[in-house]
């Protein structure tokens, strides 16, 4: 499998989960932030579709660090509809998805800037997935939080592992994506 697919499919994986737990919270938890100085599901989505507008947009070509990104407003608290949330986070995974979907391997190699410094495209795409997936992996805790008793599990839930040891199947990134989707979850 081709690099840049592999990294691609991560990337799915990680939004398909963020977007299970968001689908499991009530229109209110998306706004509520969890503690003082804290960062609501809104505005985590709102950072992580600034950062990937900022990032992916002319990729290869411009600093990643946008001159019109406003970096710390995605930080602020916010009362956001479920709609409003989504079409922000919709619009930055778009870019990044359009833009990988231009790339190969043979670019791999090449260098970018992010912030004036300089990265090899392959360190940013990780980096960038390492950063998306520890925003997401926040969006499922508090979601998780939110439901209590009421969340349905995104993975393999507790006391199954034997089972899903027999018979595995969500394990490659594609495959769990769709699984998530076509669940409900």
């Amino acid at each position: 499998m081709p690099v840049i697919e592999s990294i691609r499919g991560e990337f799915i994986r990680y939004k398909a989960l963020a977007e299970a737990a968001i689908a499991q919270t009530e229109d209110a938890e998306l706004s509520r932030d969890p503690a003082q100085d804290g960062n609501s599901i809104a505005t985590i989505c709102a950072h992580v579709a600034g950062n990937l507008k900022s990032r992916f947009t002319e990729f290869l070509t411009t600093d990643g660090e946008k001159p019109w990104r406003r970096r710390d407003d995605e930080f602020l608290a916010r009362q956001a509809t479920r709609a409003e949330v989504l079409a922000d986070w919709e619009a930055g995974w778009a870019v990044l998805l359009d833009t990988l979907s231009q790339l190969d391997d043979a670019h791999l190699g090449h260098t970018i800037t992010i912030r004036r410094q300089p990265l090899r495209v392959d360190e940013a795409l990780h980096r960038s997935l390492a950063h998306t997936a520890y925003h997401c992996g926040q969006i499922v805790l508090l979601a998780k939080n939110a439901r209590g008793a009421a969340w349905r599990s995104l993975s393999i839930p507790r006391g199954k592992s034997d089972e899903a040891n027999r018979t595995p199947s969500m394990q490659l990134p594609d495959e769990h994506a769709r699984a998530l989707r076509e669940s409900g979850r």
